[in-house]
Parts: C-alpha cells; sequence; structure tokens
C-alpha cells in the first residue's frame, strides 16, 4: 500500500494554520456563550428570606418576606407544617393571620392588624421586602402575638415557601434553611 506524503508549501500552511485559528475560535467562543449563560443565569436569581422584626419598644411586631436576588420570586406555594400535619395556606385565604387565628383564637382580639396575602403567582421584585403580617398597637397586643407565635414555634410549627424565578426555576425555602433550596 502506497503511502500519501504530503509537500508543505506555504499555500496549504496557511490554509492549515487558517483552519486551526477557526478551530480554536469555535472552542472560545463556546466557551464564553456557556459563561454568559451561567452568568445571565446567576444575574435574575431571587434569593428570598423570611424575617421578623420585634421593637418591644414601640410595640410593633412584622413578619416580612424579603427578596435579597437580583430578579423576582413567584411565590408558587406556602405551607405551614404545625405539629407534623401539613397546611396549605391557600385554605386560610393565602393569610398567615387567618392561621395563626385558627390555632391560637385569642388572636382575634388584636386591635392594629395588618395582614397581606401570599397569594399563588405574586411576584416579590428584587431588593424589597413583602409585610406578611404586621401588628402595631398597645403592649398588650403586641405580647400576645409575641407569646402566641412562641407557643406555636414550641409545638413545632414550621413554614416551607416554594418560588420559582422567571427562567421556572423552582426554590424552597424554610426555617431551618441556609438559604434556599433548588428544587429538581
Amino acid at each position: 500500500m502506497p503511502k500519501i506524503k504530503i509537500k508543505w508549501n506555504s499555500e496549504r500552511l496557511l490554509s492549515f494554520s487558517a483552519m486551526s485559528i477557526s478551530f480554536i475560535t469555535l472552542i472560545i467562543f463556546i466557551y464564553q456563550t456557556n459563561l454568559m449563560s451561567k452568568q445571565n443565569y446567576l444575574s435574575i436569581m431571587p434569593y428570598l428570606d423570611f424575617s421578623q422584626t420585634r421593637d418591644f419598644e414601640n410595640h410593633v411586631y412584622e413578619v416580612k418576606l424579603e427578596n435579597h436576588g437580583i430578579g423576582p420570586a413567584i411565590i408558587e406555594s406556602a405551607t405551614i407544617v404545625y405539629q407534623n400535619k401539613r397546611h396549605n395556606l391557600s385554605d386560610y385565604n393565602n393569610e398567615l393571620y387567618t392561621f395563626l387565628r385558627s390555632m391560637v383564637p385569642a388572636l382575634d382580639s388584636l386591635q392594629n392588624v395588618s395582614s397581606s396575602t401570599l397569594d399563588k403567582g405574586m411576584a416579590i421584585p428584587a431588593n424589597t421586602e413583602y409585610t406578611i403580617l404586621s401588628v402595631k398597637g398597645p403592649p398588650e397586643d403586641y405580647q400576645l402575638i409575641q407569646e402566641g407565635i412562641k407557643k406555636l414555634i414550641e409545638e413545632g410549627m414550621d413554614y416551607e415557601i416554594v418560588y420559582k424565578s422567571i427562567q421556572d426555576e423552582h426554590w424552597l425555602i424554610h426555617n431551618n434553611s441556609e438559604g434556599p433550596k433548588k428544587l429538581d
């Protein structure tokens, strides 16, 4: 079998160099596109956090969801786990306060309560906070809400909030998490 011998002249060397450079450029382009895709993903990730404000001096108690991320967080579901039983917040008109009153009837006597819903599809914009429950008023109201929630937590109350990003990636937070957990 005869061997083919390639004669290298300047034209063939130049053609081979151009093809090699084109191939290397293609690899770099694919790598950069992958990096840009990852950067885009991170640039719109919502990062929800649950917070409580206890201001004894001004008799203010607040429960908030804060979005520390860059993109909006779209609520999918809110669940309260109490005494090993799951309570979907939609069964309580999507209001935390309605759930709390059903478990601690004495909370009906609170005078200055502001309550917001956690409806499915509601978006919490980036770098904002959303007040779910606010009790402002006399010291008795502050004491009552503090004691009521403390009692429920001691009896095993937990929360789970599932939300998604605008790229339809789903996340879960609960009171024992150290940040959002990505769901499959």
